[in-house]
């Protein structure tokens, strides 16, 4: 099963690759771009496999590129506490 499959699957793996890059000290506003630009290439190039990927979706259609930015940088706080949440160590 792809990780796109799966919400929860995928929430860690965004959170195990946002980890990494913390981890190599890549900074806060670099991870928000990158964040931003898979965004951009999800909603170009998958088909949403979930409710929850189907209204991020339709959201990422409807925002400015400012409102992407806030959109990225909520997923990766999203990402990072449900990460946080599962393994307190880190």
């Amino acid at each position: 099963m792809s990780v796109l499959n799966n919400w929860e699957k995928w929430k860690d793996f965004l959170g195990e690759k946002l980890q990494q890059a913390e981890n190599l000290g890549v900074n806060q506003e670099t991870l928000t771009e990158f964040a931003q630009k898979i965004g951009d290439y999800l909603s170009e190039n998958v088909d949403p496999k979930t409710e929850q990927e189907r209204v991020l979706s339709d959201l990422w259609h409807v925002a400015s590129e400012e409102e992407q930015k806030t959109i990225a940088s909520l997923m990766m706080k999203l990402v990072t506490s449900d990460a946080r949440a599962a393994h307190p160590s880190v």
